[in-house]
């Protein structure tokens, strides 16, 4: 099974979805910032399947994050999806090459369908 990391800086956010997908049967890890989500995907190499990423967080943000990954090669192609309630997100996840996005609140059941869409176990 794929491992789905979740990172998002409201705690309430990032346990809830990952209480969610461990529901649902999907190994979770999680990360408070980019800068922890980096170090955790460097960490798993081939086991991280799948990022969902908060895009406006006070540390590390999701722009940073993202930057980075597609400067890393061994992580680079792991695919994205974006967590936000930015009121442009469709063109901030294309401009990112972001796989997809679910706007916040989060609609559980479309996060569902994208996780298994980009991660299928």
């Amino acid at each position: 099974m794929l491992r789905i990391l979740v990172v998002d800086d409201e705690i309430g956010t990032r346990e809830s979805v990952a209480d969610l997908l461990r529901g649902h049967g999907f190994v979770v890890a999680t990360a408070s910032d980019g800068a922890e989500a980096l170090a955790c995907l460097r960490a798993q190499g081939s086991e991280a399947g799948l990022v969902l990423l908060d895009l406006e967080m006070p540390e590390s943000d999701g722009w940073s994050f993202r930057r980075e990954q597609l400067a890393d090669p061994a992580i680079a192609s792991i695919p994205v999806v974006l967590m936000s309630g930015v009121h442009n997100v469709r063109s901030v996840a294309a401009s990112l090459g972001i796989a997809d996005f679910v706007i916040k609140p989060i609609e559980l059941a479309r996060l569902l369908d994208l996780v298994r869409r980009y991660a299928p176990s």
